[in-house]
C-alpha cells in the first residue's frame, strides 16, 4: 500500500509539471493504476468526467497496470488546444473526446489524426465513422427538459413547433424561464443549433423569435442549464444533451425529459486520436474498448443511458425506440461537419443568433 501511494504521489507531481508547462486549459482527474504502474494514458476531453468514470474505471479492470489521467475541457477550449498543439507539432495527450465532433473532423481534416483499424471498428455505423479517424461511441439525443414542478402537463411540448406557440400563447409565464447553450461559448451548442436550422429554416426561425420574446437565458453548457431547471429558476431546458438530462433526472425526479416527436437530433460523441501523440497505442486501446460490446454496455446501463438499438430508458417521453420510430436524425460524421465549422459561415450564423437571443431581448442571466 505504502509503494502505491508513494507512485501516485509521484504521477501527482508529474501531471502537474506537465500541466504548468503546457499551460492547459483543462481540469485534471487522476485514476491511479490498481496495480503496479507501466503506462499512464492521457485523454483530454470535452465531456463531463462523471460520465465518463465508469468507463474508466472498468477500462482499468482491463487493465489494472494502467494509470489514467483526464482532462476536462469546455468544447471550444479543447478544440483550440488540440489545434495550436498540432501545428507545434505536438499533442494534447493519447486520445481526444470531444461531443463537438464538427470540430474533431476538422483536426482530422486539418491532418491531426492517426488513421486507426481493429476489429471493434466493424460495429460502428457508417454515419458515426470517418477516415477511420474519428470515430463515435455514443448515441445521445437532443432532448427538451422541463420542470413538472412548474409546468402543467397541458404545457408539455412534444414537437419543435409546439415549443415555439408554447412560448407565444403564455409569454408572461415563461419570460426568462427557458435555457440553453450561449452559442459563442458552446460548440456542442452551435453544432446542435447548426442542425436544427438544416431540418427546417422555418420552424428553427419560428422557435427562435419566439425564445427571443421570452427572453430565453443562455447558459455555457448542458450542466448549467440542468441545474436551472431542476432547481425551478428555469422551468424548460431546449437541445440538451439526452445523457446528461437523464443522469439529472436520477438525482432531480421532477426533472422531466421530451424527445421531440418531429425529429429528434442525434449526436455521437466522437473520439479521436492525435498525430504526434508518443502513446498512440494507449489511445487505440481506449479507443477500442469505447467500442467493444463491453465498453458500450457500460456506457449504456452508467455513463450515457441511450443506444441505437435498445429501448429508451424509463421515465423518458418518446416512443419505444427512437431508430424505428423514424424521429431519430443522426448527424453524419464526415465532411458536411466541415461547413459547420467554415469561419465566415458560423460567424453569420451566430451573429443571426445573438441579433435575437441576446440583443433581442436576452441580457446574460
Amino acid at each position: 500500500m505504502k509503494n502505491i501511494w508513494i507512485r501516485f504521489c509521484a504521477l501527482l507531481a508529474a501531471f502537474l509539471a506537465a500541466g504548468t508547462a503546457n499551460a492547459l486549459e483543462g481540469s485534471r482527474h487522476l485514476y491511479p493504476a490498481p496495480q503496479t504502474e507501466r503506462d499512464v494514458l492521457s485523454i483530454h476531453a470535452a465531456t463531463d468526467v462523471a460520465a465518463m468514470e465508469p468507463l474508466i474505471l472498468d477500462f482499468q479492470k482491463m487493465s489494472p497496470d494502467t494509470a489514467v489521467e483526464y482532462v476536462e475541457y469546455v468544447t471550444n477550449d479543447l478544440y483550440n488546444d488540440a489545434e495550436k498543439a498540432c501545428r507545434n507539432g505536438a499533442a494534447l495527450g493519447d486520445i481526444y473526446l470531444s461531443s463537438s465532433v464538427d470540430q474533431l473532423v476538422k483536426l482530422a481534416n486539418d491532418g491531426c489524426a492517426i488513421s486507426h483499424r481493429s476489429p471493434q471498428i466493424e460495429s460502428v455505423a457508417s454515419w458515426a465513422n470517418w477516415r477511420d479517424e474519428v470515430f463515435g461511441f455514443t448515441f445521445e439525443p437532443s432532448v427538451f427538459v422541463y420542470n413538472s414542478n412548474f409546468v402543467p402537463a397541458a404545457d408539455v411540448a412534444r414537437t419543435h413547433v409546439e415549443l415555439a406557440d408554447l412560448l407565444r400563447h403564455k409569454l408572461d409565464f415563461y419570460r426568462g424561464r427557458i435555457g440553453t447553450y450561449d452559442l459563442r461559448q458552446s460548440g456542442i451548442g452551435y453544432l446542435l443549433a447548426f442542425y436544427d436550422a438544416k431540418q427546417t429554416t422555418t420552424v428553427y426561425g419560428r422557435l427562435l423569435e419566439s425564445m427571443s420574446r421570452a427572453d430565453a437565458a443562455v447558459r455555457c453548457c448542458n450542466s448549467e442549464v440542468l441545474q436551472q431547471v431542476a432547481s425551478g429558476n428555469f422551468y424548460i431546458g431546449y437541445n440538451i444533451l439526452g445523457s446528461y438530462a437523464y443522469a439529472e433526472q436520477k438525482r432531480n425526479p421532477q426533472l422531466k425529459i421530451v424527445l421531440p416527436r418531429d425529429y429528434t437530433l442525434i449526436l455521437s460523441r466522437g473520439a479521436l486520436i492525435p498525430k504526434n501523440t508518443a502513446r498512440g497505442y494507449l489511445g487505440a486501446r481506449f479507443l477500442d474498448y469505447l467500442l467493444s460490446p463491453r465498453g458500450q454496455a457500460v456506457a449504456r446501463e452508467k455513463a450515457f443511458f441511450f443506444s441505437e438499438k435498445g429501448p429508451l430508458p424509463l421515465d423518458v417521453d418518446g416512443p419505444l425506440t427512437l431508430v424505428e420510430s423514424g424521429i431519430a436524425r443522426p448527424i453524419r460524421i464526415g465532411p458536411e461537419l466541415l461547413a459547420a465549422q467554415d469561419q465566415a459561415q458560423r460567424e453569420r450564423f451566430i451573429a443571426d443568433w445573438s441579433n435575437l437571443i441576446i440583443h433581442g431581448g436576452n441580457a446574460m442571466r
